[in-house]
Order: C-alpha cells, then structure tokens, then sequence
C-alpha cells in the first residue's frame, strides 16, 4: 500500500528565488549568475530532493498472534480474522494473516502457484476444549475437531512452534513467486477444525499443502518424519487421486529437510527413512489436492528441543520445507 504520514509528505511546488532590483545592471547580472550557480549546487529545499516522496511498503501492526502459549492465554477476539490483517511472528517477522490471505513476489520461479500453509493447532485451543473436543466427519469416521498440541518440557507450545516456522515459510515462498495462504495465523480465538483447513486447501486450489507439526513422544526418540496420506476410499474420504502427487511431495521435503537441518530421520517411526503413512488423518483422508505432514522433531525429547526452540534453527526448518516445496512444484 502507499503510506504518506508525518515522515512522508508529498513533494512541494518549487518557490522561485527573487534576486533584489536596486542595483546596477553588471552587479545584477553577476549576482543572478552567482545565484544560480549556488542554488543549482545545494537544490532547491522545496523540491522532490528536499522532500520523502510517499513510498509503498508493508505495514506492521502489533502482533495479533500470541507471544507465549499457556492455559491462561486470552485468545484474540477477532474470530477467523481478516484477509488484510498483518501478524508478526514471535521473531518479528510479519505476514498476512487468515486463510483467503495471500501473498506472492511480482515474478519468480513459483509465479503462479498456490501453497497453502497449515500451522497445526491454535495458542488459543488450550481455552476452548468444548470446541476443539467436538467431533467431526474426516471421511472414514469422526474425530476431535482438533487438539492443544504438545509442548517442550518447558512450556514452549507446538501452536508457537508451528506458527514461527509457518511464516518463515511464507516469506521464503513469498520470495521465489508463489501465492501464500494460511489456515490460521494466530488471528481466531481457536481451530480450525480437521475439515475446515483441508477445506481450505481444496478451495484454494492449491499446487500443494504442508501442515507443519512437531512431536510429543517419549524421551530418546529423535528426529522429524513427514506423513504422507494412505490410499483412502470411504466415505467422503478418496485420496486416490492425489496419493502419488503427495509422496513426491513429501520426499522431497525430507531430502531437503535434512540438508538444510542437518537433522536425522525419525528413530522411532518410519524405519529410517523419514516417511510415515497413515489414514486416519482428516487433514490428509479430506483433501483433494497434494498435501503432507511434517513433524519437525519430538518436543520431549531434550536434544530435539533444544533445536526446536532455537529460532536460527527454525529458519533452516523452513527453509529445508521451502526447498522441498520448490522442487516438487518445478519438476
């Protein structure tokens, strides 16, 4: 947007200077050159170089999302949120906030395409258990409408944990051209629910969806997994179509995952290999369009959190998904 404000107002008409007339015509000429030559040097104070022209930038509102995540959290009240709010993440990095919001660079590699971003949770879920317990339809069966998340053994909450990657995210697929839209941004009270957000992908129409997670095992089991949808035809559940669409996705988020990390394959699930698949997932059993999960590391374990809740980690998390991200949709 173009923002003008104390700081930046428009440039003013020039004043012409007046030389004085009471003197001879040698002396005048002599001044008016002396003048011209002064003023062509210094510039005219009332001109486009004496003044900030308006500029177009992004606005920063304060955070509408949350600085820490606990059972006393007030959540904020501005239901689903709204397409133009801005919400800055916990490292201050800002972005566009609810789930029709979208952003993209003017030209790049991903111009064109659409990512949906799915920052599992919600700060505000641990205030809404009447909500987040209801059930819902995930195709196969019901199932809660979603849940509070784990946290590290000190009290850092996957729903922070999630959000923070999430616009690291955002801003490194900003960056290479694509169209960025949240399911959430820390902007609604709670949720959304399963259905809702693989509902929001599938509107979107999406070119691929990443739901960002992390884990809460038990202590000694390390490192991240991504899940990838089964085969699933039941129901309101056909993941067919897009099962084969969604592996290439989420390999190569793995490959890229562990470079950009250095972190391991998960220990305890997938055999080695980073990969875990699973139908019983709303997220993935209700979407028609390539999507996958990641669990970034097991917030229980020491080892792993003590990367989890490092933001310099964090940025190589995202940029490790970005890079997977880009490959699968270039081909």
């Amino acid at each position: 947007m173009s923002y003008v404000g104390p700081d930046f107002e428009p440039p003013q008409p020039r004043r012409p200077r007046r030389g004085p007339m009471t003197v001879t015509l040698a002396a005048l000429v002599t001044g008016a050159l002396a003048g011209w030559l002064v003023w062509q040097a210094v510039g005219d104070p009332g001109g486009p170089t004496g003044t900030a022209a308006s500029s177009s930038i992004s606005p920063t509102s304060p955070s509408s999302g949350p600085a820490a995540s606990s059972a006393s959290r007030t959540p904020s009240a501005s239901g689903t949120g709204g397409a133009n709010r801005q919400s800055p993440s916990p490292s201050g990095s800002a972005g566009r906030s609810g789930p029709s919001s979208a952003g993209g660079a003017a030209s790049g590699p991903l111009k064109g395409k659409v990512v949906v971003v799915d920052p599992g949770h919600n700060p505000g879920n641990f205030q809404h258990a009447a909500d987040i317990n209801r059930k819902v339809n995930i195709g196969t069966n019901s199932k809660e409408c979603d849940t509070t998340g784990t946290s590290t053994n000190a009290g850092y909450t996957e729903a922070r944990f999630t959000l923070d990657v999430a616009r690291r995210l955002r801003t490194l697929l900003q960056q290479e051209g694509a169209t960025v839209k949240f399911t959430q941004d820390g902007d609604r009270p709670w949720g959304p629910c399963v259905d809702e957000r693989a509902r929001i992908g599938n509107d979107a129409h999406a070119d691929a969806v990443v739901s960002i997670h992390a884990d809460g095992s038990a202590a000694g089991n390390r490192g991240f997994h991504v899940i990838l949808p089964a085969s699933v035809h039941s129901g309101a559940a056909d993941t067919r179509p897009i099962t084969a669409r969604s592996r290439d996705l989420g390999e190569r988020i793995a490959g890229n995952f562990v470079r950009a990390t250095g972190s391991a394959p998960s220990n305890y699930i997938g055999g080695g290999t980073g990969l875990d698949v699973r139908g019983d997932l709303g997220g993935l059993n209700l979407s028609t369009v390539p999507k996958v999960f990641i669990e970034c590391g097991n917030m229980r374990d020491s080892k792993d959190a003590a990367l989890l809740t490092s933001g310099a980690w964090r940025e190589k998390a995202a940029r490790g998904i970005s890079e997977g991200i880009v490959g699968f949709l270039r081909g």
